[in-house]
């Protein structure tokens, strides 16, 4: 089976995200949490945790996870999956970069 073919939308620079921090979109009903680490590394996820559906984007930046601002839940930006004790997952997005723009796969 084929994998299906990725739409890259552009969504700014590298530099449009705070180190640390996330930059916010909508496709279609769809909210997306972009994050970029202090490493540069750029995660796209489901803005919307799993447990009380708090908004993602506006949590704590660390390592490779976010802390959810309502609840304090962990999710890896790698999987989206909630870590520790709690469970439950959000979808990942692709990213890439193409020179300094950032590019989510949907």
């Amino acid at each position: 089976m084929n994998a299906p073919t990725l739409t890259w939308l552009a969504i700014g620079s590298l530099s449009d995200i705070p180190a640390q921090g996330a930059r916010k979109l909508m496709h279609g009903e769809t909210k997306i949490a972009v994050f970029r680490t202090l490493e540069d590394r750029i995660f796209a996820i489901e803005d919307s945790c799993p447990h009380k559906h708090g908004p993602l984007s506006e949590g704590i930046v660390h390592d490779n996870c976010v802390t959810c601002p309502l609840h304090n839940w962990v999710i890896s930006l790698e999987t989206g999956r909630a870590q520790g004790a709690d469970e439950g997952a959000v979808r990942t997005f692709a990213v890439k970069l193409q020179g300094e723009t950032v590019l989510v796969g949907l």
